[in-house]
């Protein structure tokens, strides 16, 4: 196993510690939680980009990467749908979004050839792990009685009432459905029945 393989098998631990993390009350457990998952967000780009510069590009990384990522993505939207900071709808969409994507692809696959990824879908999760930490950042510092010039600026920049929440939601929204319509478009002859 190469060195991008391991990170990105890194990145399912990760995901589980979250998972686990969530689960329990108290600053423990959401400080666990937003470190795992930033963490493992980090790796989602690092993984990549060690494997085009260290020519490691493999079949099963080509597999494990955006497995990875939706696993994680989709995990923590339900989170944020069970801790109010999404409505549910949303994370039903931005996860109907990634089986479509993934459905597409293997269609393509199977049909000998490549639903390239595009700008869009990057910005979309861009927007979906700004949304998600913000959120994470929120319920961990929420826990803390006393709070240092740092933490308290993090703090109020996180407030649900606040811009960076709703925005970045509400723009990852937009582009998970524009960049699914893209791909629906892109791989329109793929469904054809004839």
């Amino acid at each position: 196993m190469n060195l991008p393989n391991a990170i990105t098998l890194s990145r399912l631990v990760l995901t589980a510690v979250f998972v686990v993390a969530m689960g329990f009350e108290g600053l423990g457990g959401k400080m666990t939680a937003l470190v795992s998952f930033s963490v493992a967000a980090a790796t989602d780009w690092l993984d990549g980009y060690l494997a085009r510069k260290m020519g490691l590009v493999t079949p099963l990384g080509k597999l494990l990467d955006p497995l990875a990522d939706k696993i994680l993505v989709c995990a923590a939207f339900v989170f944020m749908s069970v801790e109010g900071f999404a409505p549910v709808w949303v994370t039903a969409v931005i996860i109907g979004r990634e089986f479509l994507v993934t459905g597409l692809r293997q269609i393509a696959i199977e049909a000998g050839q490549v639903l390239a990824a595009d700008n869009l879908g990057k910005w979309k999760t861009t927007f979906q792990l700004i949304f998600i930490i913000t959120a994470l950042v929120w319920m961990a510092f929420s826990e803390i009685t006393e709070r240092g010039p740092v933490a308290e600026f993090l703090w109020k920049l996180a407030d649900p009432s606040g811009w960076l929440i709703p925005t970045s939601l509400w723009l990852a929204l937009a582009l998970t459905v524009i960049s699914g319509a893209n791909y629906l478009w892109s791989g329109r002859n793929l469904l054809r029945t004839d």
